[in-house]
């Protein structure tokens, strides 16, 4: 059997590149998102938000202790791989299924929408026991805008493929 460089780049190619955009797109996304609930929000006169609470809160309620880095371990993951994924093989398939002709920002917006109220109400109330949507306070419509902005990055990144 000879080796045929193309048919081996071909085979590999689509799943690197599948990683590649997504870990692209959640850096960018992360990085929009933290940039917004730390930085802009507070200079506005808005809550800042701080990104490592609720995962310590989480892992603190799962196993009683967090170890020190991995709070942030998880934020890191969830933004950089866990979260564009969700978006290519959850999200995706199914804007294409049901509203193929939607604009991707407004399924991006969406998207964003439920990353909030997955953040806010299931891990924040459902896993760590804080009031749903930390009670509707002021860093609750900040993390809603973040996720939002993230979410939006997120998609540009992926649907654009600008990073690919």
């Amino acid at each position: 059997m000879t080796y045929n460089p193309a048919v081996t780049k071909s085979v590999f190619k689509p799943k690197f590149s599948f990683i590649k955009k997504a870990f692209f797109a959640g850096a960018l996304a992360t990085v929009a998102f933290d940039f917004f609930g730390l930085s802009v929000a507070p200079i506005l006169g808005f809550a800042q938000l701080s990104p490592v609470k609720l995962p310590t809160s989480m892992i603190e309620a799962l196993f009683g202790s967090a170890p020190t880095g991995i709070p942030e371990l998880l934020h890191y993951i969830t933004g950089l791989m866990l979260y564009p994924i969700g978006w290519m093989i959850v999200v995706r398939p199914i804007w294409k299924a049901v509203l193929p002709s939607l604009h991707w920002s407004v399924a991006a917006v969406l998207y964003g929408i439920v990353l909030w109220v997955f953040a806010l109400y299931v891990v924040a109330h459902l896993l760590t026991g804080l009031p749903p949507f930390l009670g509707f306070a002021e860093v609750a419509w900040v993390a809603l805008v973040a996720h939002v902005i993230y979410a939006v990055v997120v998609a540009w990144g992926l649907e654009t493929q600008l990073l690919g």
